[in-house]
């Protein structure tokens, strides 16, 4: 039997008050005066009885003090829900060596993967301060995930194991078990990222919106006020724990959002019962607040330029670098430079779910995807976009991973036009118009549509160079910009032809990370999102995978989550070669810095460090809540 017991790390890597001694506590100064006027309690009443007291690491400055307002750019105002991702308030969340850790829980108790009991911290309380118990879990189980009116298929795909649901048992008020007959290697991992698996919801708030608890007279008045048509419809729209934009839903979150949409400016408080608390006995986060201005994406990089956002990452991209280093003196701020983590900057993703069939049978064909491939000089992409400091790559794991391999990374990836086209000559694509461009057995041409979603110009640039590559193997490339969501729907639909994105998300994984990027397993997944849609249906909607590799692909991931560590090890393997292989996504570069712009005012932003989704939630693992603001000089060199 395998026992994993995660409070031991959270003795070892976060201290025990109890043990250690709790630290002598001060009061927040922004929150002094509603304690004054009786209308919050002191600190010791807003904390957990054992909150979680954290350890600076020899790359931060230190213990912080509090105050101050941290200024954030954003292109749209559904960017708020970035402050979940920031905030990185989870159940069990990952430190910097990306080791799983508790968080919001005390401890949790892993028995073979199978039964896992999860530990509440006595004491600890929504921001509303409303207390935060295993009724907050006994109601998203019982009241939400398997309600058919708010959720008509059951609970999530993420809660199944091999169909089978967890046994969820409510042992008291601080303490939950989740059991399955199979392992579930994956269920801590989940609550680990980015955008986490919610398995709680505050009931206290959500059970006034819900036909079980409510007044169906006052309910039914809500549900008119709101025009939707039915209760479950408005539960649905208030319950947003990621989406953050329900200013009256309590949140365990650092700060909470104070401003209702629609808005310009986006404010987030302090949360007053937030459950970490540093070794001074300060009450994090050592931030006031928190604000975010939407603007317009492509005027992000001028206004980080002139000093308007102390902490900006988003819609900052590798060609502003040079502009963002000549504007710190001017702007107070420096610009750090984080390797991206994701598989590739970005990567093509043809559509094999593509409506049009003939056109379907040219991408479903291997020897296609492989020539598109051979036929781009990412050499050329480099030096001319990336000043030759990318990495010419595959959509593949990043060398910091102990799974990458050279083959994976370098599989069609060479610039080959010759054999590039001798391939596109077997399937019989030959002829060729007066342009130069091949025909399709219908004549048509051999025109491929790419997608993209992006705002800045590094996607056009690049998909410019590699269209007058394709020219020269007789393939065509016409760029379609259009909407995230607007993409998006039309891949679903399957009216894509082929689309551009950034390429997988967990680019640093171990064999003890899930390898479900790599098998259709998801409706977001753009190269097949039908057979996506299957697997998180059940069968109900979308389409069976048909392409054998897909098949295996799906049969390795579920045969990962009963496998023992070494042959854990051995899936992956298997798995990123065969995408090596079948080029079901065609990177184009990876390794690409990010410019991560710091306000010279703001202390505890590691200089060096990785930006990405996954693992990292962007600045999630760096614990912004331990960020602070100060007008001293920097002891660490500074201003």
């Amino acid at each position: 039997m395998i026992r994993i017991i995660l409070a031991l790390m959270l003795f070892v890597l976060c201290g025990s008050p109890s043990d250690a001694g709790t630290p002598v506590l001060v009061e927040t100064p922004d929150l002094a005066g509603r304690v004054e006027a009786g209308d919050l309690p002191p600190i010791a009443g807003r904390l957990p009885h054992q909150p979680l007291v954290v350890k600076f690491t020899s790359n931060d400055t230190g213990p912080g003090q509090h105050g101050g307002e941290l200024r954030m750019l954003i292109g749209n105002p559904r960017d708020v829900r970035y402050m979940v991702v920031f905030g990185y308030a989870r159940l069990v969340g990952r430190d910097r060596n990306l080791n799983l850790v508790p968080d919001i829980l005390a401890s949790v108790e892993n028995v073979d993967d199978r039964i896992f009991t999860l530990h509440l911290r006595h004491g600890h309380r929504w921001s509303d301060g409303h207390p935060f118990t295993s009724e907050d879990f006994r109601y998203f189980w019982e009241d939400v995930a398997n309600n058919p009116e708010l959720n008509p298929n059951g609970p999530g795909m993420e809660l199944l194991v091999d169909g089978a649901p967890p046994v969820v048992e409510i042992l008291d008020e601080v303490t939950v078990r989740y059991s399955w007959p199979k392992p579930h290697p994956t269920f801590l991992d989940l609550q680990a990222r980015a955008r986490p698996l919610f398995i709680y919801r505050p009931a206290h708030y959500l059970k006034r919106f819900h036909s079980k608890y409510a007044d169906s007279a006052w309910l039914g008045a809500q549900v008119a006020n709101a025009k939707v048509h039915s209760w479950a419809a408005l539960h649905n729209r208030l319950d947003n724990m990621y989406d953050f934009d329900n200013a009256a839903m309590p949140t365990l979150q650092p700060w909470i959002n104070r401003t209702a949409s629609p808005a310009s400016r986006y404010v987030f408080a302090r949360n007053p019962y937030y459950h970490r608390l540093d070794g001074n006995g300060r009450q994090l986060p050592y931030i006031d607040q928190v604000a975010m201005t939407v603007t317009e994406s492509r005027l992000i990089p001028a206004q980080s330029n002139a000093g308007e956002s102390d902490l900006q990452a988003r819609g900052l991209s590798f060609s502003d670098i040079t502009v963002l280093k000549q504007g710190e003196a001017r702007g107070n701020y420096v610009t750090h430079l984080w390797p991206i983590s994701t598989g590739a900057q970005m990567a093509l993703y043809p559509n094999l779910n593509y409506e049009r069939a003939s056109f379907r049978a040219v991408l479903r064909d291997v020897r296609f995807r492989r020539a598109l491939s051979l036929g781009i000089d990412r050499h050329l992409i480099n030096r001319s976009l990336y000043f030759g400091l990318a990495a010419e790559s595959n959509n593949t794991v990043l060398p910091q991973s102990e799974l990458y391999s050279h083959y994976f990374a370098q599989a069609w990836a060479m610039h080959d036009p010759v054999q590039a086209n001798q391939l596109l000559d077997d399937m019989g694509l030959n002829r060729r118009d007066a342009n130069g461009i091949r025909e399709l057995p219908d004549g048509s041409p051999l025109q491929m549509i790419v997608e993209t979603a992006d705002q800045s110009s590094e996607q056009s640039d690049v998909l410019q160079l590699i269209a007058a590559d394709w020219q020269r193997i007789g393939v065509g490339l016409f760029i379609k910009p259009t909407q995230r969501d607007a993409m998006r729907a039309r891949v679903y639909a399957g009216r894509s032809m082929m689309t551009v994105w950034s390429g997988i998300d967990t680019g640093i994984p171990a064999s003890g990370m899930g390898p479900h990027e790599l098998a259709p397993m998801s409706q977001d997944q753009l190269q097949w999102p039908f057979w996506g849609q299957y697997y998180q249906t059940g069968g109900n909607a979308g389409a069976a995978p048909d392409l054998e590799p897909a098949r295996e692909l799906l049969a390795l991931a579920r045969e990962w989550r009963t496998a023992r560590a070494e042959r854990r090890r051995e899936i992956w393997q298997k798995m990123l070669a065969i995408h090596a292989d079948q080029q079901f996504s065609i990177g184009i570069v990876s390794q690409v810095r990010q410019p991560v712009v710091v306000s010279k005012r703001l202390r505890n932003v590691p200089e060096n460090a990785f930006y990405g989704w996954s693992p990292g939630a962007y600045f999630g693992i760096y614990r912004p809540d331990q960020f602070w603001v100060s007008d001293a000089p920097d002891e660490t060199g500074g201003p």
